[in-house]
C-alpha cells in the first residue's frame, strides 16, 4: 500500500471539523473498526511524532516513521489507512497534520482530567512525570489515606483524604483514574471510583479488579513485564545450533559457521522494510 494523496478541503469542498474521517465520518465511527493492536502501535506513532515536532521536523517519510516506531513500512502504513488520507505519494506525511489526526481518534484532542489514589513511591513518580501533561493528560487530585500523607504538597497538589474521593471526583470532574495502592486496598478504590461516574480506570494492582462492563479497567503489572523481558533475554541467549552440511566427495559432515551479524541482521529485513533512519531520531 502506498501513502495517499490528500484531499485538499475535506469532504466535497468542506473544511473537515474536529473529529471528522475522511469522509466526513466522525473519529468515533473510525473507532469501532480499528483493531486493538493497531491502536497500541498509534499510541507509538504519536509519541515519535511528537519527538520530531519537537525537534522541527516537517515531513516524514512511512519510512523513517516505521524505524522510529520499530515496525515495518508496510504495517506503518496499513495502520495509518485505518485513519483515511493522511499522506503525499513520493513526499510523505505532515507531522503536525498526522499528529493531530491520531490524536483525535485516540480521544486525546481534549486532553483528559486524571485522579491518583495513593500517593506512596510510585504515585509520587507517576505525579512528578512531565510526560503525562506535554500528551494531554492532567492530574488535577491525588488521595491517600494515610494521615502522614494527607496535606502534604506534592507536584503543585495537595494530597487529599481518600475518605472524601466520591464528593471530590463530582468537584473535579476527571476522566480516567489511576489507582496506586496496594493489592489489598485496590478493589474498594476501584469500587469508589465506580460509584463516583468514572469510567476508565488505570490500575499499578498486581490483582485483577471486579468493574461493571461499561467501565474500562487496565492493569499494568510490573513484576509480570520484567519477567517477560527474563523470558527474552533467557530465550536470546541460547547459543544457536549450527547448521550440518555434507561436503561432497566425502562422507563427512561439517557444521557451517553462523554468519557475521551484521551480515545475519542485514538479511533479516522484508523487502518493505527501511533500512536507514534518515532524519528520525528514535526517542
Amino acid at each position: 500500500m502506498t501513502e495517499q494523496h490528500e484531499a485538499p478541503g475535506g469532504v466535497s469542498g468542506r473544511a473537515l471539523r474536529p473529529g471528522d474521517g475522511p469522509d466526513g465520518v466522525g473519529a468515533r465511527s473510525l473507532q469501532k473498526d480499528i483493531p486493538q493492536a493497531t491502536v497500541t502501535r498509534l499510541a507509538t506513532y504519536l509519541r515519535v511524532l511528537a519527538t520530531l515536532a519537537e525537534d522541527g521536523v516537517l515531513i516524514v517519510s512511512s519510512e523513517e516513521l516505521a524505524v522510529a516506531a520499530g515496525v515495518n513500512s508496510a504495517k506503518l502504513r496499513k495502520d495509518l489507512s485505518f485513519l483515511g488520507p493522511n499522506g503525499v505519494r513520493g513526499v510523505g506525511y505532515d507531522v503536525a497534520k498526522l499528529r493531530t489526526r491520531i490524536e483525535d481518534v485516540l480521544g486525546l484532542s481534549g486532553g483528559h482530567r486524571v485522579v491518583l489514589v495513593g500517593a506512596g513511591n510510585l504515585g509520587r513518580a507517576l505525579v512528578g512525570y512531565g510526560g503525562f501533561r506535554r500528551r494531554g493528560f492532567t492530574v488535577v487530585g491525588v488521595f491517600d489515606a494515610d494521615p502522614a500523607v494527607i496535606g502534604a504538597p506534592l507536584a503543585g497538589l495537595t494530597v487529599r483524604d481518600a475518605a472524601g474521593l466520591r464528593a471530590a471526583v463530582a468537584e473535579l470532574e476527571p476522566t480516567i483514574a489511576v489507582i496506586a495502592v496496594p493489592d489489598e486496598a485496590a478493589q474498594d478504590v476501584c469500587d469508589q471510583l465506580v460509584a463516583a461516574g468514572l469510567q476508565s480506570i488505570l490500575s499499578f494492582a498486581a490483582c485483577g479488579l471486579i468493574a461493571p462492563d461499561t467501565v474500562e479497567v487496565r492493569r499494568v503489572d510490573l513484576a509480570v513485564e520484567m519477567q517477560m523481558l527474563s523470558f527474552e533475554r533467557t530465550r536470546n541467549a541460547e547459543p544457536e545450533p549450527l547448521p550440518e552440511v555434507a561436503h561432497v566427495g566425502s562422507g563427512r559432515i561439517a557444521r557451517r559457521a553462523p554468519a557475521h551479524p551484521a551480515l545475519k541482521h542485514s538479511t533479516s529485513h522484508s523487502a518493505t522494510e527501511p533500512k536507514g533512519k534518515g532524519s528520525v531520531v528514535t526517542p
